[in-house]
């Protein structure tokens, strides 16, 4: 009786620990979401609110502009390496009402846009944050006027990137995408709630790398990498919801990560080279999304397995 009753305790302690073990850290884009959001926010998003062009000119900024709205690397330093883009404040072009970023916000979905957290050029001392509007709303409710012939946009965004987040100058093809994008966010155009699952962040990667190629065909190997890192920012998120009882699933995925972020840099010095490095890369894709999709029911895009996860740690 006291071997069986060891076993039963070694067995419960080993299962404990496994759970422990299989428990995958926090989804980095639920980082910054009040806590009784976080399934809401892990499982849906608001609706699209693009216009769509009839000009493919406008079309292909349009979607410059969109993949480069969910990069981390666009707004740099301390943004980029906590995972935050212009998508984490303003969700599909929406406002974000759980967004909670400590040092940043005060009530949930405000933020403080002078904050020396973020910018050596506008942190003002003081913690002010404001309400962080809906770019998908009333334009008439907006500060920035968005005529294009004014450009008014342009130079906010512009400000926005390299003084409020300390990043990079954008290229002027990202750029223009971004205020085509925003310009193209309209409250008649709003479409239902979309689920997020496995497929529909597989879409947003395949629209990366096809602006990605077009860019690089045209010689502009700048927007082409940040293309190409908006992409990699969307396998993190994939990688983020496969615990570690799938990881045979995952490691494909993170080789092919791996190897996609060496084409980004590439193709800031060769994008003739880079561009013939993603064609490889872009044929060997069912290598990676097959085993994810088989596994996918088992995963945090599955909501029954998500609940699980978020029932107290």
């Amino acid at each position: 009786m006291i071997r069986r009753g060891v076993l039963l305790v070694l067995g419960a302690t080993c299962a404990a620990l496994a759970g422990a073990a299989d428990r995958t850290p926090l989804p980095m884009s639920a980082r910054w979401t009040v806590p009784n959001q976080l399934k809401a926010d892990l499982t849906s998003e608001p609706g699209d609110c693009l216009t769509a062009p009839t000009d493919p000119a406008q079309t292909r900024s349009i979607a410059i502009g969109a993949a480069a709205f969910r990069a981390p690397l666009l707004l740099g330093g301390q943004a980029a390496r906590s995972g935050l883009s212009c998508n984490s404040c303003h969700r599909a072009g929406h406002d974000n009402p759980a967004f909670s970023y400590p040092g940043l916000s005060g009530a949930p979905g405000t933020a403080d846009v002078t904050a020396s957290l973020f910018s050596s050029h506008r942190g003002d001392g003081q913690f002010n944050p404001k309400p962080i509007p809906n770019l998908a709303g009333d334009k008439a409710l907006l500060k920035i006027d968005q005529s294009q012939d004014r450009g008014e946009l342009e130079l906010f965004i512009l400000g926005l990137i390299t003084q409020e987040f300390d990043g990079p100058t954008p290229s002027p093809a990202v750029l223009t995408g971004l205020a085509s994008y925003v310009r193209a966010l309209s409250p008649q155009a709003c479409r239902a709630p979309a689920r997020i699952d496995l497929a529909s962040t597989l879409v947003r990667i395949d629209a990366a790398l096809d602006s990605a190629r077009r860019s690089a065909q045209s010689g502009d190997g700048a927007t082409a990498a940040l293309l190409i890192s908006s992409a990699r920012s969307q396998l993190q998120l994939i990688d983020e919801r496969y615990p570690a009882s799938l990881s045979r699933s995952a490691a494909p995925l993170r080789q092919a990560a791996a190897r996609l972020g060496a084409i980004e840099r590439q193709m800031i010095s060769d994008p003739a080279g880079g561009l013939a490095a993603l064609g490889q890369w872009r044929r060997a894709e069912p290598k990676w999304k097959r085993p994810l999709q088989a596994s996918e029911a088992k995963s945090l895009y599955n909501p029954a397995v998500l609940s699980g996860w978020l029932s107290p740690r």
